[in-house]
């Protein structure tokens, strides 16, 4: 029989109605003549709960403690879901993420999966029952709790979709697919029946929040196709996969946006070879990851080096190029977390023209500056202040006819 591996989110097992809609659902894919593993999401915010309790009760939170208690929360819907599919006469048998076999690194609160080993899984489906496996989770090569860090499940599940040969890996959330940009901002954006890995992996980089990146990576690396569904209409959604060299591709696919960056400057950077090089080096040794850099043209032998990073990484961003400063020469350091990312997505940028001078034409209509650029074969990605990114989205979803 066809294998299918569902993952379910938080939204989607929020409560006891929810598990139970879920639970007719999975029935209803066996009754189809499908194997399912289920990848289960902690109900509703638990997670955010967790992260709030230990905060009152810790100022320490040693990782390994956080990870321990984190992992708590997909343990308690992977049980009651199974509960839910004994009541429709499912056989269904729960696994946290160690039962399951996912080995990670030692690195907490965001393991890399090592390994996924899957016996037990494997012998369940072989007796006619549904695994449902913790998300998010697994053990580490130590044999401790790991977690996965944000968008986890997702990658729990392409995972074991891998590791199962899957024919597919269902996502299950409360959006029906991926869209041309976020309908709260463009109510007039559309879900798209399929995109290709390389413009869902630069979606899912540039802001689109359907599909955790790394999950995405995953399934790129191992030719595992994704359906992202909702799990309130049941309907068909946007198919994830391989590129179609046949299909003729759309200029532009979709429009994004991210409010979660920040930027940071050192000024007056002497222009020699390495400084460059010093700097970026001591951000990834403290595992900060830098997206766009802007080195200005030298003048008096000197120059300004600009680059963006998460707004969680800010604080530790301007620490490590402060510290930098006396021993490279520069002057100074400045910080702006009143920036955000607007980027366009398309395979077809690659054979069409004018994507580039279109978008910066589109921007200056509307009076928002470009402070930085950022470009791939199919992206172009425009730093501009915060408070103009959604109109920024709205010209540019606009001006590009993705309606």
């Amino acid at each position: 029989m066809p294998l299918v591996v569902q993952k379910f989110g938080g939204t989607s097992v929020a409560d006891a109605e929810r598990i139970r809609a879920v639970a007719d659902h999975v029935a209803r894919s066996r009754r189809d003549g499908n194997d399912v593993v289920v990848v289960v999401s902690a109900m509703g915010k638990t997670t955010d709960e967790l992260v709030r309790l230990a905060a009152d009760v810790s100022a320490t939170q040693p990782a390994r403690e956080v990870d321990m208690l984190l992992s708590a929360g997909e343990r308690i819907s992977m049980a009651l879901l199974c509960m839910a599919l004994a009541d429709l006469g499912v056989p269904a048998t729960s696994f946290t993420g160690s039962q399951a076999g996912i080995v990670t690194d030692e690195v907490h609160t965001r393991a890399k999966i090592l390994e996924v080993k899957g016996d037990r899984l494997r012998l369940t489906l072989a007796a006619g029952g549904v695994p449902v496996v913790a998300g998010f989770q697994g053990v580490s090569t130590a044999n401790d709790v790991t977690t996965l860090g944000r968008g986890g499940s997702d990658t729990t599940a392409v995972a074991l979709a891998a590791a199962l040969g899957a024919d597919a890996c269902e996502i299950y959330t409360d959006v029906p697919g991926v869209f041309t940009s976020d309908p709260r901002i463009v109510p007039e954006a559309r879900r798209l029946p399929r995109v290709s890995f390389e413009e869902m992996l630069e979606i899912a980089a540039t802001g689109g929040r359907v599909l955790a990146l790394r999950s995405v990576e995953f399934a790129r690396n191992h030719h595992v196709p994704l359906h992202v569904r909702s799990s309130f209409t049941w309907e068909p959604g946007t198919w994830v996969g391989e590129e179609d060299p046949e299909m003729e591709q759309a200029m532009v696919t979709a429009v994004t946006h991210d409010l979660s960056e920040a930027k940071v400057t050192v000024t007056r950077v002497p222009d020699r070879p390495g400084l460059a090089a010093r700097l970026f080096r001591a951000l990834a040794d403290r595992n900060v990851n830098v997206d766009m850099i802007v080195q200005n043209t030298s003048t008096d032998g000197t120059t300004d080096i600009s680059f963006t990073v998460p707004g969680a990484d800010l604080a530790v961003s301007a620490e490590v190029a402060a510290g930098l400063v006396p021993e490279i020469g520069a002057t100074g350091v400045t910080t702006d977390d009143q920036v955000a990312r607007v980027s366009l997505i398309g395979a077809g940028m690659k054979t069409h023209p004018g994507v580039t001078a279109r978008t910066f034409e589109t921007l200056a209509a509307e009076g928002i500056n470009i402070e930085m650029i950022s470009t791939s074969s199919i992206r172009i990605s425009c730093m501009v202040r915060a408070d103009r990114a959604e109109a920024a989205v709205q010209a540019l979803h606009a001006a590009f006819e993705l309606a």
